[in-house]
């Protein structure tokens, strides 16, 4: 194993399940990344079939949102984000990802610089058919700000309450992600006084 998917192994190893998928594809990602050093994407759309992604979930903690943009590509409303460059440390790539989409110094304070969530999930959209390894990163963000996102990417953005989420169309795992969220923010202090 080379330190580039040693590190990223290092990482998966970190991230605490939140249920028994999560748990599953923790074991997969850590069984894909001790048969292979090929888990970076070298060619659009899908090349290795199977490769890593940073997601990087804007989250204003004291307004208990969640910031997502209507990604051109794959017709979903999801999170910032993106695949890791060849050898880039998950960190670095959600640092770069929040910048080039979003136009803003990634805040790592919500639930620190580790991911908070993985999951293994089969694409739809445009180019289909290859597996995203996401590594889910949380950003604070601001619900009283704009935020522009890349036109090239994204076709606009919206916030959505956590306590009310109801997303249309958006990743498959996103409402997982949303419980385990909620888990560390804690209980909304105003639904908790009423």
């Amino acid at each position: 194993m080379n330190a580039a998917t040693a590190a990223v192994a290092d990482i998966v190893r970190g991230i605490d399940p939140c249920d028994e998928l999560e748990r599953e594809h923790i074991a997969t990602t850590l069984d894909w990344l001790a048969s292979t050093d090929d888990v970076f994407r070298r060619e659009k759309p899908a090349v290795p079939q199977r490769h890593l992604v940073a997601y990087t979930v804007l989250v204003d903690p004291a307004a208990r949102a969640v910031f997502l943009g209507r990604h051109r590509l794959a017709g979903l409303w999801l999170p910032m984000g993106g695949h890791l460059d060849p050898g880039e440390h998950p960190l670095a790539a959600a640092r770069r990802e929040a910048h080039e989409e979003l136009g803003i110094a990634a805040e790592f304070d919500v639930v620190g610089p580790a991911p908070l969530f993985l999951t293994v999930t089969t694409t739809i959209g445009m180019h289909s058919g290859h597996e995203d390894v996401s590594l889910w990163y949380v950003i604070r963000g601001d619900r009283t700000r704009e935020y522009r996102l890349d036109p090239r990417e994204f076709g606009g953005g919206r916030w959505w309450d956590v306590d009310r989420f109801a997303v249309p169309e958006s990743d498959p795992h996103f409402a997982r992600f949303l419980t385990k969220l909620e888990a560390v923010l804690g209980p909304d202090r105003d639904a908790a006084a009423s």
